[in-house]
C-alpha cells in the first residue's frame, strides 16, 4: 500500500462527502411543487407557504404545537398481541410493523399524552399516518381507549387527532372489533361529563370515520383534509357517476353539515383552547334554569361560558362546582323548564 492510497483517497472521500447535500433540506409540496427549504417549513407547521396546503405531521410535532410550550408527558400503552393471524401476502406481517416501527420510531400508529392547553389539563391523542397508513389494528384501538381512561381519570378533556386508511387488514376481524370498543371508550368520556372533540386530518377514512372520528362533541377539519368512509374513487366506480368538485373534503362537508368548522393549522391551538373552554367550567359559577349566566374570565384572559354560549350548550353546571361541566342529553323535564 503506497503513501497515495493511505493518504490522499481517504482524505479525497472526506471532503467529497462534506459537500453531499442532505435529502432532507429541501421538501417538494404535493399540491403546487413548490420546493420548501425544510426549516422554513418546520416554523410554518407543514404548511406550504405558497399555496397553503396541509402536509401531514408526526404525532411529537402535534403534541409540540397544541401543548403549552410544547411539554407534555406521554402515556404508557399496553402491548397486544403481535400478528395473531399469522398474516402474510408479499411480506410477513411481523416485518412490516418492523419496517414501520424503524420508519417512524413508534410502537403502533397512535401515541397519547397529557398536558396543559392554555392551562386545561388535556389528554390528546394523535394518529400517524405514515405507520401502515395509521390504520387501526389492536394495538391502536387499546391507545384510544387508554386515552379515554386517563381522560376519566383525570376529569380532563379528551382530543382526538384522526388520520387513517382504515382498518388494518392484517388482522381482520380483530381489527374490526376495534370500532365497537372505541365507540363504547367515547361513550365513556361522555358519561363522565367529559369534553369530547375531534380533529380530522388528510386523510380521514375508513373504518376510523365509522367508529370514534365522528363521535366528537365539536368536529374540527384541517382544510383540504379528506374525510369520509370509502373513497371518492371506489365511490365513483360504484354509482357510476362523476362527483362533485371537492367531494368529501373539509370545505364540501363544512357546507353539507358533517363537520361544524374547518381551521386552519396556525388557528388550531387557540380554537381548540376556545372549544374547550366552553366545555369545561374552570371556576365557580352559580348557575340556575333560566337565570342570566354571568362572564367569567379564565387564567389566560379569554373569556369563559357566556350566557349567550350556555344557552347554546347541553350542560348542567351544579351550583359551588369547580370542576367540569357536566354534559347531558335534552330531556323532557330540562326543555320544560327552560321553556318555561
Amino acid at each position: 500500500m503506497n503513501w497515495l492510497t493511505r493518504v490522499a483517497r481517504p482524505k479525497l472521500k472526506g471532503i467529497l462527502s462534506k459537500r453531499d447535500t442532505p435529502d432532507n433540506l429541501w421538501h417538494k409540496c404535493r399540491s403546487c411543487g413548490e420546493m420548501v427549504f425544510h426549516r422554513d417549513l418546520v416554523a410554518a407547521r407543514n404548511v406550504c407557504p405558497s399555496c397553503d396546503y396541509h402536509m401531514r405531521l408526526s404525532p411529537k410535532e402535534r403534541f409540540e404545537a397544541v401543548f403549552d410550550g410544547g411539554e407534555y408527558d406521554e402515556i404508557e400503552l399496553p402491548d397486544v398481541a403481535q400478528d395473531p393471524l399469522k398474516f402474510r401476502d408479499e411480506k410477513k406481517y411481523t416485518d412490516k410493523l418492523k419496517t414501520a416501527r424503524t420508519k417512524t420510531e413508534q410502537k403502533d400508529a397512535v401515541l397519547v399524552a397529557v398536558g396543559a392547553l392554555r392551562g386545561i389539563e388535556t389528554v390528546v391523542s394523535v394518529q400517524n399516518f405514515a405507520f401502515m397508513g395509521g390504520s387501526l389494528g389492536m394495538a391502536a384501538g387499546e391507545a384510544i381507549i387508554r386515552g379515554a381512561e386517563e381522560a376519566v381519570a383525570r376529569k380532563a378533556p379528551y382530543v382526538v387527532f384522526a388520520a387513517a386508511g382504515g382498518a388494518r387488514m392484517q388482522e381482520g376481524i380483530l381489527s374490526l372489533m376495534q370500532l365497537p370498543r372505541t365507540t363504547i371508550a367515547v361513550e365513556m368520556v361522555k358519561e363522565a361529563g367529559l369534553p369530547y372533540v375531534v380533529v380530522l386530518t388528510d386523510p380521514t377514512t375508513g373504518g376510523v370515520t365509522a367508529s370514534y372520528a365522528m363521535l366528537g362533541d365539536v368536529h374540527i377539519a384541517e382544510p383540504g383534509a379528506l374525510i369520509g368512509f370509502a373513497g371518492p374513487r371506489v365511490i365513483e366506480q360504484t354509482i357510476r357517476e362523476k362527483l362533485p368538485e371537492g367531494f368529501q373534503r373539509a370545505e364540501y362537508l363544512l357546507d353539507h353539515g358533517m363537520v361544524d368548522m374547518v381551521v386552519h393549522r396556525h388557528d388550531l391551538r387557540d380554537t381548540l383552547a376556545r372549544v374547550i373552554n366552553l366545555l369545561v367550567k374552570k371556576n365557580t359559577w352559580t348557575v340556575s334554569t333560566g337565570a342570566p349566566v354571568e362572564n367569567a374570565a379564565s387564567e389566560d384572559g379569554q373569556a369563559g361560558i357566556t350566557a349567550s354560549d350556555a344557552g347554546n350548550l347541553p350542560a348542567r353546571l351544579d351550583a359551588g362546582s369547580t370542576g367540569p361541566a357536566e354534559i347531558l342529553p335534552p330531556n323532557k323535564s330540562n326543555t320544560k323548564s327552560q321553556m318555561d
